[in-house]
Order: C-alpha cells, then sequence, then structure tokens
C-alpha cells in the first residue's frame, strides 16, 4: 500500500455521464433542473464529451415534456430524452412499475456511448440508476443530493432498500449543505459539503434602466420572489406580510416570479386581501429576464417552508442584493450574517413582515454582498466537482 501512495498519480476522466430527473430543452422553452445545465456549462471545457441522460415518461403527448424534449446537441455535450414508463408508488418497499434503468441502458447501449465517469443528480432515481450504471460498466459514480431537508428527511425515516443502495453503493455522495453531512456519513464515508452555484449573467445592472425594461415605477419599494407556485415555497405568508406592512409603508410592491399549481388559490388571497395593487403574480419568467426583475427590486425573499439550499437567494445576492429568508434547512448557511440579509421564523407572516421593514430602510453594503457571493460562482463550485471526479476517477484506475 505504501508503494502505491508513493507512487499515486491523478489519472483525470475524458468523458463524463450525467445522469438527471430533467434537463432544459433545445429551446429552453421548458425549464427542468436548470441548475445541471449550468452547471455542465462550467464542467464541459474539463471533458472531451459530456453525455446528459434525462429520462421522459410516455404521456401521448399530455406533458409538455413528452411533447418538448428531443434529443439535441451542443459543442461537446449530447444530451438523451429516452421516453421511460413508471409509476411513481412505492408499495411494500417496491416500485410498481419503473423502466428507467433499463430505457438509460438501451441508450448507452443504442449510441455505443464510453465514459469515465458517471454524476447522478437526486437520489431516486438518479442515485440509484447511477449506482447500477457503476457495476455494470465499472466506471466510478458520483451522486448530488438536492433534495429539499423535508423531502430528505423523509427519504431517511423511509429505510427504503433502493434508496439506501443507492447511498451505499456510490463511490462519493454530495450534499448541497453541510447539516446533513453526518446522517450521509452514516451511509457512505466520502460525503462531501459542495453548494450550487451561479452563473455570470446575474450581476449588477441599472436598477432605474430595469424598472423602465419593466414599467415599474420608479418611486416604489420593490420586493421580488421567484419559485414554483407550491405550498412548500410559502408564498401565501409572503402575501399576508405585505398585507400587514402596508399599513405603514403604501408605496410597496411585491412580485412573485413563478408558475404552478397554487396559482388561483394565491389570486384569490390577493384579491380578498385587497391586495391586488400592491402583490402582482408575475407568472413564469423567462431566463433570460430573471437578471433583469432581480435587479429592478430592492430586496428579494425567500419565504420556503422547506430548501436544501436555495439557488435563487445566491443569485440575488450575486446582483448585489439583500436576502430575506427563512430558518428552511439551507438559508441559514448561507444567510451567515445580517450584512448579507436576514433571516426568519418559517410560517410566521409578522416576523417575514417586521424583517422585510428593517430591510427596506436599512443601508446595505452591495460590495460587500457581491464579495461574499462570489465563492458560489459555478467556476468556483465546478472546480471543486472536478475534483472530486479526478480523485475518484484516479482511484478506481488504480485500485481496479
Amino acid at each position: 500500500m505504501s508503494n502505491i501512495k508513493n507512487n499515486f498519480k491523478i489519472h483525470k476522466p475524458s468523458s463524463l455521464l450525467i445522469i438527471t430527473p430533467g434537463y432544459p430543452d433545445k429551446d429552453n422553452s421548458l425549464i427542468m433542473s436548470k441548475f445541471v445545465k449550468e452547471q455542465v456549462e462550467y464542467l464541459k471545457s474539463y471533458f472531451d464529451t459530456v453525455y446528459i441522460i434525462s429520462p421522459i415518461p410516455h404521456s401521448f403527448g399530455l406533458f409538455e415534456s413528452d411533447k418538448l424534449c428531443h434529443d439535441y446537441t451542443y459543442d461537446n455535450i449530447k444530451i438523451y430524452f429516452p421516453r421511460c414508463y413508471y409509476v411513481p408508488i412505492f408499495y411494500f418497499k417496491k416500485i410498481l412499475l419503473d423502466n428507467r434503468l433499463k430505457v438509460i441502458i438501451n441508450t448507452i447501449e443504442k449510441n455505443n456511448l464510453k465514459f469515465d465517469v458517471i454524476h447522478a443528480h437526486t437520489t431516486w432515481p438518479s442515485g440509484y440508476i447511477g449506482a447500477k450504471l457503476k457495476e455494470k460498466y465499472h466506471v466510478p459514480s458520483i451522486l448530488t443530493i438536492h433534495e429539499n431537508g423535508d423531502w430528505f428527511e423523509k427519504e431517511v425515516k423511509m429505510d427504503f432498500p433502493l434508496i439506501n443502495y443507492a447511498w451505499e453503493n456510490s463511490d462519493v455522495l454530495i450534499r448541497v449543505n453541510n447539516k446533513d453531512i453526518p446522517i450521509l456519513k452514516q451511509y457512505n464515508d466520502n460525503t462531501y459539503s459542495i453548494p450550487n452555484g451561479y452563473s455570470s449573467k446575474y450581476k449588477i445592472l441599472n436598477k432605474k434602466e430595469c424598472r423602465d425594461i419593466l414599467n415599474i415605477q420608479q418611486d416604489k419599494k420593490v420586493i421580488f420572489s421567484l419559485g414554483v407556485l407550491i405550498k412548500r415555497k410559502g408564498f401565501n405568508f409572503l402575501i399576508d406580510a405585505i398585507k400587514i406592512i402596508l399599513k405603514s409603508n403604501p408605496d410597496i410592491l411585491c412580485v412573485i416570479g413563478g408558475s404552478g399549481p397554487l396559482k388561483k388559490k394565491l389570486e384569490k388571497q390577493i384579491h380578498d386581501l385587497k391586495l391586488n395593487n400592491h402583490v402582482l403574480l408575475a407568472g413564469f419568467i423567462q431566463e433570460e429576464q430573471l437578471p433583469i426583475w432581480i435587479n429592478a427590486c430592492d430586496i428579494f425573499v425567500l419565504p420556503s417552508l422547506s430548501e436544501s439550499f436555495g439557488i435563487v437567494q445566491i443569485e440575488a445576492m450575486a446582483c448585489g442584493k439583500p436576502v430575506i429568508a427563512t430558518y428552511n434547512g439551507g438559508s441559514e448557511e448561507i444567510i451567515i450574517s445580517d450584512e448579507y440579509g436576514l433571516l426568519v421564523d418559517p410560517r410566521n407572516a409578522y416576523d417575514l413582515a417586521q424583517k422585510i421593514e428593517i430591510a427596506l430602510n436599512k443601508q446595505w453594503d452591495k460590495e460587500k454582498i457581491l464579495k461574499y457571493a462570489e465563492q458560489y460562482q459555478w467556476e468556483n463550485i465546478a472546480s471543486r466537482i472536478v475534483s472530486v471526479y479526478n480523485k475518484t476517477y484516479s482511484e478506481n484506475v488504480i485500485f481496479n
């Protein structure tokens, strides 16, 4: 063993296979797991070829993903969207129907894909599939666990054999926060904390010009929030908070970007509270428009009940904006000082309203926020991920 250590040389992989539950289509008209695509943009320069496989459920053209997602290539990246069948039901610790592993193997064989490292995103099914492909093709598999706090906690409590298999048999586990590392180390000693990142398009722009583009009055105090309109994102508490704030701040405008199943319910809440002139549901916002919306605001608010990390808050910081967020499992590891933002109790509209008012009246140091956010630039995060690839691949070459 000592001779191996003395002669240890880092071997670098030349091709990467990514398994992900979602990936944007060619025209970016359907945004799924955009953070994976952004990460790939900064990983691709380290490889000759990057393969991405994202299984899409057959729906006879009913689902947007089935209609829009077709194989495409750009730069040195090849994306495959094989169609699959699965019923997302766990019954007696078995899956009723799921052929995603099979269709991924078929895609690999059909296209004669050769890869040195596998990187899977999210535990089920990608992490499980990555561990199975590791056995079949004898290449190392890395799993990044993106699950929000509540989801991750359920996975641990389920004690589901296939989930445990993914954690125990991946060569490396990466968690996007720090607090869950001790739990994951019970399944796999090779567990690291590496956060998500933000792209270079998030930067400071002229606030006046951004407001002119969006037709927002210059004298308004603008709050911006973003996310899928689902219960976990806590937008109902933000709307209640705006009602409270209006008593002392009549010039408030709160913009919530995103689409989702709770749209009608949130619209009714806004109408019932007579907030139509103060809360705007902006709907789905195109990726290229997001930096404009963020730069047009005064503060960014993330009222989520549960997050693993919360990419939008570092994107806001990259634009020099302070962030008001809840104690949700991810934000407290990012907002580590009141120089970058403020933390509030989840599900507490009064606490949220109070912290928003404090933030609107505080003089924030943009340069300090920007400097802090730099650690989350994708260039820096990608470099850390590639170091894990290289180390794991090199060890695999030597010991196999």
